[in-house]
């Protein structure tokens, strides 16, 4: 017998859920299709129905609702548990007045436009005002939700729940130490990969028809979601059965828009993968951002760069250009997707030298909101850490800090999360290797049937049941750690470059 009020929380819901995605629609033509004369218009609607959601989940009801529901009260563990984290939302949400998500979702909007001038012409100052009206909006979120120690904090709750810098920095020291130990003795090797064949042009229809097969192949439902293109490749999602993908192809770079396309392709079919009786509900969301991009980093490297995984789409790939690569033999190119060299662009950074990308943006970002460093600092900044971390000279501000999109968003707090992708997705993969001992054999014949049921059942199919933690401890019988991700690194980079 149903209990009394669930169904209604469920009705409630569910129309908050048809807002947010209304919002999330707005957001996605935004960056794939809309003019550029209706970016004022754009973040009014955006302003007026983030706030009508708001409005309708903070609603006194809804409140009332969870405290009749919440407790002893018969519900079966998915009720509950629907019940528990409706409440840790609403509890959140209530603290933003509708005032600040209406200011918020405008805000953003337009620092999105902003910050697409500010690269184009690549200049910082176009960038400055929306961006130093970020931070103070980020500030004044944190002071409403609450903190302890940092303002930072409050942050990475939005997007890790529970995360705290004073676990991140440790995490983040270790990474680094191994990481630029492991780097210098790559740079130092004989054996460096052949890179003279790519230095050549390749045509983009083409690659884009390459991405769509990479796609079709990893199990992405192209009748539940389509493929655009974005300044900055991204994943949406609206509903299980509406999950939209973006990359970019370039000319002059093979790699950039495959990779991309399998990024956000691991993103897509998380979403894709969530039950279906948890639509429009709490549980039917992702737990975190850390381990959506376990999902993401898992396909785009531990997958897509694989030896095995190019034995087979090596030749594919040749079909598209068979005059460009008649002379590349599978170890040139199987070497070449691996190549380790430290870049200034994150999205084209090797697996070695990725989080130390994300180290630089983390140190900005807290010093930002904790007060230290002021907005007009933040290309010097940027410059000086791109040297300490990657020996790198930072030319212009297109390839500094106006490289990335997430700061145009508000979104203070989510890189973090992609490190945590790379350490929760390689303690997974190992797991799946011992669990899935014919992997590799699937993998070289273009099967990701097992992977996928795999990740469907420890990862997907969980949505917000379990947290980040509960979810990789349950698949692989241990609490994350670092060391298979750095193990990974170490016996995979050892053996291509003779270490």
């Amino acid at each position: 017998m149903p209990v009394a009020g669930l169904d209604e929380l469920r009705t409630k819901l569910a129309e908050v859920f048809d807002v947010r995605a209304a919002v999330g629609l707005l957001n996605w033509d935004q960056e794939v299709n809309m003019p550029p004369k209706a970016a004022d218009a754009r973040g009014q609607q955006l302003g007026t129905l983030s706030s009508i959601a708001h409005r309708l989940f903070t609603d006194r009801s809804i409140g009332e609702l969870l405290k009749r529901l919440y407790g002893p009260h018969g519900l079966a563990a998915d009720e509950a548990k629907l019940v528990s984290e409706t409440a840790y939302d609403y509890g959140r949400a209530t603290k933003l007045p509708e005032s600040f998500v209406a200011r918020f979702a405008e805000a953003t909007s337009r620092g999105f436009q902003s910050w697409i001038r500010a690269k184009k012409a690549s200049d910082f100052k176009l960038f400055r005002p929306e961006l130093e009206t970020l931070v103070e909006l980020c500030r004044e979120r944190a002071e409403l939700m609450g903190y302890e120690d940092s303002p930072y904090n409050a942050l990475l709750e939005d997007y890790e729940r529970g995360l705290r810098v004073e676990a991140l920095r440790p995490m983040f020291a270790t990474l680094a130490q191994r990481q630029s130990a492991l780097i210098a003795r790559i740079v130092k090797s004989p054996k460096q990969a052949d890179l003279a064949w790519l230095d050549q042009k390749w045509d983009t229809s083409k690659q884009w028809d390459f991405t769509l097969r990479l796609l079709k192949d990893m199990g992405y439902d192209f009748d539940a979601g389509r493929q655009d293109k974005a300044e900055h490749p991204f994943t949406s999602e609206f509903d299980l059965f509406d999950v939209r993908v973006t990359t970019h192809v370039y000319e002059d770079n093979l790699f950039a828009g495959m990779m991309a396309s399998l990024h956000e392709g691991g993103h897509a079919l998380y979403e894709q993968g969530l039950r279906v009786e948890d639509r429009r509900t709490p549980l039917g969301q992702a737990v975190s951002l850390g381990i959506h991009e376990s999902q993401s980093r898992m396909w785009e490297n531990l997958v897509g760069q694989s030896r095995a995984f190019w034995s087979h789409y090596g030749e594919v790939l040749r079909g598209f250009f068979p005059e460009e690569m008649k002379s590349v033999t599978p170890d040139q190119l199987y070497r070449s997707v691996n190549h380790v060299e430290p870049t200034l662009r994150r999205l084209e950074a090797d697996e070695c030298t990725y989080n130390l990308h994300i180290i630089l943006r983390f140190e900005i970002e807290v010093d930002l909101i904790e007060g230290r460093l002021k907005t007009a600092e933040v290309p010097e900044r940027w410059a000086a850490l791109m040297k300490q971390y990657l020996g790198l000279d930072v030319p212009d501000d297109a390839q500094g800090c106006l490289q990335d999109v997430h700061w145009s968003h508000g979104a203070f707090g989510y890189f973090p999360t992609y490190t945590l992708g790379n350490v929760y997705g390689a303690q997974l993969f190992e797991q799946i290797q011992r669990d899935l001992p014919a992997l590799w054999e699937q993998i070289g014949q273009g099967n990701f049937c097992a992977l996928l049921s795999w990740l469907r059942e420890k990862v997907h199919r969980v949505g917000r049941r379990k947290l980040p933690a509960e979810i990789v401890r349950d698949a692989t019988g241990k609490d994350p750690g670092v060391e298979p991700y750095l193990r990974y690194l170490e016996t995979k980079y050892g053996a291509l470059y003779g270490l």
